[in-house]
């Protein structure tokens, strides 16, 4: 399983084509070999490629803006086919209600067929809100069942199935086959968000399951670093994750 880096978790410094480039070289130095493209300033693909390559990256994933996944599919099938990516994604998607379930499905089915016709997949993040009910199923398990793993993967959030009141191992398990990508973010007290390594979450367990289900990108993922130089936080959990295996 390969340790990647989510870029937003270094958002902030991701503004600018220039801080980019600066980004993908600091991110390669700490040994990460994967990246996911998330919250970063627009860029152009081919430069953006040329940038991994430089770098010894790839970029296997990406979180998509809702109105270029819906509006513009066919260019964002192009813009992933240039940068290597074969995992199309959506970061978040209010769910809480049957309205927004239905909706969601009316809205990214036809998006889906488009991404699977080209040879990629569709790839959906959950937060905590999916571990709420809808017709007294969990939503997350209702998306699972309703739509084939043909069409969708999910990149499970392994903080946010905590918060969401679940154990992260049970849905790594339920969801085996369907979690080539997974968000690694760990949980310390009051539900802060820690680097991987420095909270509750058990690792060892979940890496082991990530194994098992045939996860093939494990992405460091720390929204808040709460104060902290989100670089450091990065290198501290690559360093842990290496330590358990992660390539």
């Amino acid at each position: 399983m390969i340790c990647g880096a989510q870029l937003y978790t270094v958002r902030e410094f991701c503004k600018t084509p220039e801080d980019v480039a600066k980004t993908l070289e600091r991110v390669a130095a700490m040994g990460y070999t994967a990246v996911q493209a998330s919250g970063i300033c627009a860029v152009d693909p081919v430069w953006f490629k040329e940038q991994l390559d430089k770098n010894g990256l790839i970029c296997p994933l990406t979180h998509t803006k809702v109105d270029l996944l819906t509006e513009k599919t066919d260019a964002v099938i192009k813009a992933h086919e240039v940068i290597g990516a074969d995992y199309i994604g959506l970061g978040w998607r209010k769910l809480q209600n049957g309205e927004g379930y239905e909706g969601f499905e009316k809205i990214f089915l036809p998006v889906m067929k488009k991404i699977a016709d080209a040879g990629k997949l569709f790839m959906y993040h959950n937060h905590g809100h999916e571990f709420e009910t809808y017709e007294g199923t969990v939503i997350l398990d209702t998306m699972a069942e309703r739509i084939p793993a043909s069409l969708m993967g999910f990149t499970l959030d392994t903080y946010w199935v905590k918060a969401g009141g679940c154990d992260p191992v049970e849905y790594i398990n339920k969801l085996s086959g369907r979690l080539d990508c997974v968000h690694f973010k760990d949980m310390g007290e009051e539900k802060r968000m820690e680097w991987v390594g420095n909270g509750s979450l058990d690792f060892e367990k979940i890496v082991a399951a990530c194994e098992s289900a045939g996860t093939k990108y494990a992405f460091v993922e720390q929204d808040n670093c709460n104060g902290e130089d989100p670089f450091e936080c990065l290198e501290k959990s690559c360093k842990y994750l290496k330590s358990l295996g992660l390539k």
